[in-house]
């Protein structure tokens, strides 16, 4: 299949060699250029676009709105072209996103990912994925290179990234509880290496306390995804909170948690951070 992905981070680097390994033929733009061998540069967003897929990993609703909207590069879409967005937008724009899409005579599939860049390695993500079901169809091919399973959860794509943003919100509120259990346990003298095997052989054997637990202990907090990153997602939960009408106090008070952990320098660290400040370990290190 011919595929286009525009976002080359770490995660969109990570799947344009999976689907080179696999055999697609695969063109990339990117706001800082550089692409892993085998891909087609481009000069412009909007040649992407000449794809029978485009998948887009930018970081957030700004950078979409730049490189697809402001640009015309999504006006430039071959008839009949899927594009799919897997990176984390807020449901606003998700939903703001279908005129252009409809007006560029274009699919639009939401599929944000559950996974870390060396799970995308791996093609082992978790795709959250909304859009019609024949269109998830043609998506097979590249779904089954980059991921374990794709779960389809709606035929509306917004549904996709209110499903990620709250399992985002999830991850954080287990890091907060592991950091907020050790700061009871240890000064009564159980080891937090201890108390985090006692909870992952009894109550919370789940791959985020499994993930984040080993973390803690090493203390090290090397980025898989940015505490910045975090920050920006949990503002996203907020904003679809207000946009219901409702108040989510536990979210309120792990967005308060990772602001204060990337405004002590945590940022560009993985977004466990948030334990270290917890626990009164946070260094800018």
């Amino acid at each position: 299949m011919d595929v286009g992905v525009i976002g080359l981070g770490a995660m969109g680097q990570a799947m344009v060699c999976r689907l080179l390994d696999a055999g697609h033929a695969v063109r990339v733009w990117n706001r800082s250029g550089g692409a892993p061998p085998g891909a087609q540069v481009v000069e412009d967003a909007g040649d992407v676009f000449k794809s029978d897929v485009v998948l887009t990993m930018l970081s957030d609703d700004a950078a979409l709105q730049t490189v697809l909207l402001d640009s015309g590069a999504l006006a430039q879409a071959r008839p009949g072209t899927v594009h799919v967005v897997m990176s984390t937008i807020s449901v606003d724009f998700a939903e703001a996103l279908q005129a252009p899409h409809h007006a560029a005579g274009i699919e639009y599939v939401g599929a944000p990912v559950l996974g870390r860049p060396d799970v995308a390695a791996r093609g082992e993500l978790n795709i959250l994925a909304a859009g019609h079901g024949a269109t998830l169809d043609r998506l097979a091919p590249v779904f089954d290179v980059l991921g374990k399973r794709c779960w389809r959860l709606s035929d509306k794509p917004s549904a996709a990234f209110a499903a990620k943003i709250a399992c985002n919100m999830m991850i954080t509120m287990a890091i907060e509880a592991m950091a907020e259990a050790v700061v009871l346990t240890e000064p009564y003298g159980l080891a937090r290496e201890d108390f985090f095997e006692l909870i992952l052989n009894t109550l919370f054997g789940s791959r985020s306390y499994q993930v984040y637990s080993t973390q803690i202990l090493a203390g090290r907090y090397q980025p898989g995804f940015k505490a910045s990153l975090g920050l920006k997602d949990l503002g996203l939960a907020q904003q679809a909170a207000a946009g219901l009408g409702r108040d989510l106090p536990m979210l309120e008070a792990v967005h308060g948690q990772m602001r204060a952990a990337v405004e002590a320098g945590g940022g560009s660290r993985d977004w466990s951070v948030m334990a270290a400040h917890t626990l009164g370990e946070l260094d800018a290190g």
